[in-house]
């Protein structure tokens, strides 16, 4: 399914913008009991989240700053915990230089200097991971990954690499 067909369906555009949180600085309004559990769940005291349009909204504005994950609005700012990212990209669409990306929450983005890609390691495996906005990361399903891996080339020198917008990414997980 084509990226923009999907976006559609679940009425949002590449270019609907994102509420600009970085600019937002309230001050601390304290802990609120929300969870993004490692398997990108939202949790509320307890309770898994339902409506998905819920989770995107709060999505939408998140922040990470230090370390810590917050909620954020013009007025507010509550600190949530995160036990590994809040985000996951679950679909990889190429085409021509343009690696496009959808996250979970439905944000689109293509990979290159903007969003670039990078490699970390959880349990001793690596993992792929983009930035999706400011200090906000969203790590790769395992269909994604894969899904980028069909879009990788192998160089002269034996390493793996996508190309996107002009930018190279390594994915030198083996070595």
């Amino acid at each position: 399914m084509k990226l923009d067909a999907l976006l559609a369906q679940v009425g949002k555009s590449r270019a609907q913008p994102v509420p600009p949180v970085e600019k937002w600085q309230p001050a601390f309004s304290g802990d609120m009991d929300i969870v993004i559990r490692a398997d990108g769940s939202w949790w509320h005291e307890g309770v898994k989240f339902e409506r998905l349009e819920l989770v995107n909204l709060f999505a939408s504005i998140l922040r990470h700053e230090q370390g810590e994950y917050f909620l954020v609005t013009p007025v507010e700012k509550w600190r949530i915990q995160v036990q590994d990212r809040p985000l996951f990209v679950s679909l990889v669409q190429a085409q021509a230089d343009e690696i496009s990306l959808l996250t979970t929450t439905n944000d689109a983005l293509v990979l290159g200097a903007e969003h670039p890609l990078r490699l970390s390691q959880v349990q001793g495996v690596a993992v792929a991971e983009v930035r999706v906005r400011h200090d906000l990361w969203a790590r790769f399903t395992r269909n994604a990954w894969y899904d980028l891996l069909e879009c990788a080339n192998e160089t002269a020198d034996g390493r793996f690499i996508v190309r996107s917008l002009g930018v190279v990414f390594e994915l030198d997980c083996w070595h």
